[in-house]
């Protein structure tokens, strides 16, 4: 009988166990079981900078782990802000906000795909920004919960997470216009 050899990259074990917790981190939303939720959900944010740690540190970078982290990182956010929404806990203008950013951000990777633009999936600092400043104010305001005195740092973090947002954003677009313009074939005139 022959032996099969599984050999697993931890950071990318650690994004698949990130994505594999987020709809247990749902469940408890809805049942409002915010603390809980806060417990899962602190969890997946601690995975989230510890894959990207051991990745660069022990040199475990793959190309998997480049797109699934930021697609774990997508698929946990978004599901914390729409159900946050709609149980009115953040403002629903800030989770059309930070849909809005990763649905061009995934609109511009199918583009350039199609395009076939070849790019390097390689988040900017200001991108980490704000996805450190989405988990804040989902930790804030999951810990409010437990610890009323949070309430008074919501409204900041609400508007600090909206600007990054917006500007990671641009950012995102401004560089995926510069490669779909790059090598751009002459136009016949």
């Amino acid at each position: 009988m022959k032996k099969i050899a599984v050999r697993i990259n931890l950071p990318n074990a650690l994004t698949v166990a990130r994505m594999l917790i987020t709809p247990v981190f749902a469940i408890c939303l809805i049942r409002q079981r915010f603390g809980l939720a806060l417990l899962f959900f602190a969890v997946a944010a601690v995975t989230d900078g510890l894959d990207g740690f051991i990745a660069r540190v022990f040199r475990r970078k793959t190309t998997l782990g480049a797109y699934l982290d930021p697609t774990a990182d997508k698929l946990l956010l978004t599901t914390a802000f729409i159900t946050l929404a709609i149980q009115r806990v953040i403002p629903g203008w800030l989770t059309v906000i930070v849909i809005t950013r990763d649905v061009l951000i995934l609109f511009g990777v199918a583009l350039l795909n199609i395009m076939n633009r070849s790019f390097e999936a390689n988040p900017s600092i200001l991108s980490k920004l704000t996805t450190v400043s989405q988990l804040t104010t989902v930790c804030a305001v999951l810990a409010a919960h437990r610890i009323p005195t949070l309430t008074q740092i919501e409204c900041p973090l609400f508007w600090l997470t909206a600007a990054l947002t917006i500007v990671s954003g641009l950012q995102y677009i401004y560089r995926g216009l510069n490669i779909l313009q790059e090598d751009e074939p002459a136009s016949m005139t």
